[in-house]
């Protein structure tokens, strides 16, 4: 019976799922997926349908450059020394011998002129670092414009804003590595930021630096920071915002045969990763191209930092521009509190900062709280169909680049010969005044481009052709759209604005709303309400005009 039992067993789990392999290969990948049943899960995920449209390569960009950027920092570390210690440079750039500078300096130079490939090297990292972030905020944009960050996806939202946050300041941390000069005065800038923060600005000031400024400990900490502490933290989180892109399935743009329910596009295997792997090796040999034309960070131009020393033309990186101009352009206000002075004029920009980043974080929380949608969505929206959304991006992006230009206000200065005053309160200006005037200019042409969508759809285009009616009257010949045109420009829902409950009950008795609940119904109105969408095309209104009535 044991005997028995046993054969029954054996049988019933066969230990390869090939009676006869062909060849040791073949055993071997059967021995592997009779363990890991990596058969199985490919064969039910390497089917899965992606849509295909050009904007969602920008999520694809922002993978392979942070894939780049990991390759080159890699070879980067093998020659770099995050050291305080002071040598005197004595290699192959003949302006700088004889100065005495950091190890990390030197052996930054010594990467740019003497390790093989290393200034291309370096080049690559830099410049993808920038295109990294640059594809994040696009990417962002694009999310949050077609509305794909609804349910189920409002968590996938909060990793992508993580990721975009901590590649900043990665990037940041990154660019103050090498000691030189530019990146010395940066740090000096963000330790005065840090000590303007009351009661744990000095805390965190020692965290960092190990000490005073300039101290022997920043170089060594930031590394760590930046290869270790930052890239691990993204690589979780990139996982995880991959995971859920696959879990919950693509978006996808209206149109025919596309429901919340299904996904038109190309399989994962084999089309969508050879069209993926093609792009990949584009985007690596633009990067590589632009590197190794156009010449960014040389550090060998600046010299060693010296505290006693500051770089005429000392900017961040464009993604931390905005914070600097928020600084920049702060009246230098100050009180005195308890004994202590509170730097007002770095204090409240330092404030302002992660208020402007936060913003976009929490936007589909609120926009879900506003309409009470609780329903899955995976079409997109086209952003003038979402007005006062598509006019909020836009307003946060003019605030953004209004800022921007406060944190290179000396460079508009020189190269446009423009007054820096003039330039500082043109900004502190157009921080209160730009936005709104973006709102406004966006949502109405949103609201135009509605307009014109219903003409289409009623009327028809324009031909060009005129035609003479018996009466004499000239008139333009309209071509009936196409039903997949007609499809995609009436798909959209339009949400209705929330309503207040009655203020008596079914009792006569007085329910006043509470405020939160008048709150919500106030923002639906502004978001969904008369002036914020145009109705869409009736069915009877498309027939009356196309049977013959006003229809040529």
């Amino acid at each position: 019976m044991s005997s028995a039992s046993s054969t029954t067993s054996g049988a019933a789990k066969p230990a390869s799922t090939r009676a006869n392999p062909a060849n040791k290969w073949e055993a071997a990948a059967d021995w592997t997926d009779g363990r890991l049943g990596i058969y199985s899960l490919a064969k039910a995920n390497l089917r899965k349908i992606f849509p295909d449209h050009w904007s969602f390569m920008l999520g694809e960009i922002c993978l392979y450059t942070f894939i780049i950027i990991i390759m080159t920092g890699v070879y980067l570390t093998l020659f770099f020394k995050p050291s305080m210690g002071e040598v005197i440079y004595d290699g192959s750039y003949v302006p700088l011998k004889g100065i005495q500078m950091s190890e990390a300096y030197a052996s930054t130079v010594d990467i740019s002129f003497e390790v093989r490939g290393g200034l291309l090297i370096r080049q690559i990292h830099h410049w993808a670092a920038l295109v990294f972030v640059a594809a994040m905020l696009v990417h962002m944009m694009r999310v949050f414009f077609t509305g794909a960050f609804r349910k189920p996806r409002e968590i996938n939202w909060v990793f992508g804003f993580l990721l975009l946050v901590l590649g900043m300041f990665d990037g940041f941390f990154g660019y103050s590595l090498p000691d030189d000069l530019l990146s010395g005065t940066g740090i000096r800038f963000m330790e005065g930021a840090i000590l303007a923060m009351p009661l744990v600005g000095t805390y965190i000031q020692m965290f960092l630096f190990g000490g005073e400024f300039p101290g022997h400990d920043i170089v060594p900490r930031f590394f760590t920071i930046h290869v270790l502490l930052i890239p691990g933290i993204m690589l979780g989180l990139l996982v995880a915002h991959l995971i859920l892109v696959f879990y919950h399935k693509h978006t996808q743009w209206a149109g025919p045969g596309k429901t919340e329910k299904n996904v038109v596009g190309m399989p994962l295997m084999p089309v969508y990763m050879a069209k993926a792997g093609g792009f990949f090796f584009l985007v690596f040999g633009l990067v590589a191209a632009v590197s190794a034309i156009a010449t960014i960070n040389p550090i060998w131009a600046y010299g060693p930092y010296r505290p006693d020393q500051v770089s005429t033309d000392a900017q961040p990186d464009w993604y931390m521009g905005f914070s600097e101009g928020l600084i920049r352009v702060m009246p230098g206000w100050e009180i005195g509190l308890w004994g202590h002075t509170l730097n007002l004029g770095v204090f409240i920009p330092l404030m302002i900062f992660p208020l402007v980043l936060a913003a976009i974080a929490v936007y589909p929380f609120i926009e879900g709280w506003i309409t009470g949608d609780k329903r899955e969505h995976h079409i997109l929206d086209r952003p003038r169909n979402a007005p006062v959304r598509t006019a909020l991006g836009a307003a946060w992006i003019s605030l953004y680049l209004v800022l921007l230009i406060g944190g290179g206000n000396d460079l508009f200065a020189t190269h446009l010969h423009l007054s820096i005053n003039d330039i500082t309160y043109f900004v502190r200006v157009g921080f209160f005044v730009v936005p709104v005037l973006t709102f406004i200019i966006t949502k109405r042409w949103c609201l135009g481009l509605q307009r014109r969508d219903k003409e289409k759809v009623l009327h028809g285009r324009e031909t060009g052709v005129i035609k003479r009616l018996p009466h004499g009257e000239f008139v333009e010949v309209h071509a009936q759209l196409p039903q997949a045109d007609l499809y995609k420009l009436t798909a959209h829902e339009q949400v209705q604005p929330v309503e207040l409950p009655a203020q008596t009950d079914e009792n006569g008795v007085a329910s006043r709303a509470g405020v939160l609940t008048r709150t919500r119904a106030k923002l639906s109105r502004g978001f969904y309400g008369e002036g914020a969408q145009i109705p869409k095309p009736t069915s009877e209104e498309h027939h009356e005009i196309t049977s013959g009535h006003g229809h040529h």
